[in-house]
């Protein structure tokens, strides 16, 4: 459904130490990649995260290279952002289930990652979900991994001391 942004979460605490943002974007059409780096760059600022842009050709590539930049760089958290609008093949299909795996994949290995890889049926539903004053899904993809790297600090930061071991550990 199209419409304002649906973010309706307040903005988490990230903690004292510093946010580092990675946004991988797919610029094949480029009026929609730039309205979704637009938004998404907005709201990682609202938050006091710093972010660098890297480019990949298209959709597949987006999840190879959340998972090298994770494995290799130092940011904490990811944004994809992409278009992928339905043509007369299946290669549609492939490219929208394919880049939703992977980036799946990667966030059940625990990193935070925001996925507004857009599928439409035609450009205007991209670009009324890409533009910030309308969909905002740019904005929307950002704060879901700032969320989640929001959370995943505030269990790190938790006492250990919860079950069986921790138990035992801090006994005399």
């Amino acid at each position: 459904m199209a419409g304002s942004s649906t973010q309706s979460l307040a903005r988490a605490d990230l903690g004292e130490a510093p946010a580092r943002v990675l946004i991988v974007c797919a610029p094949y059409y480029r009026d929609i990649a730039d309205l979704l780096l637009a938004g998404a760059r907005a709201e990682i600022e609202a938050w006091g995260a710093t972010h660098e842009t890297v480019e990949v050709p298209g959709a597949l590539e987006i999840p190879p290279a959340v998972a090298l930049a994770a494995r290799l760089g130092d940011h904490h958290a990811f944004v994809a952002l992409g278009c992928v609008i339905r043509g007369e093949t299946t290669h549609y299909q492939t490219v929208v289930e394919e880049s939703a795996r992977g980036l799946t994949l990667l966030g059940l290995q625990g990193h935070c990652i925001g996925n507004a890889i857009l599928t439409v049926e035609n450009e205007e539903q991209a670009l009324v979900r890409a533009d910030p004053a309308r969909g905002n899904k740019g904005a929307d993809a950002a704060a879901a991994a700032l969320h989640l790297l929001a959370f995943s600090r505030r269990l790190t930061r938790q006492e250990k001391g919860v079950g069986f071991l921790g138990r035992l550990g801090g006994a005399a």
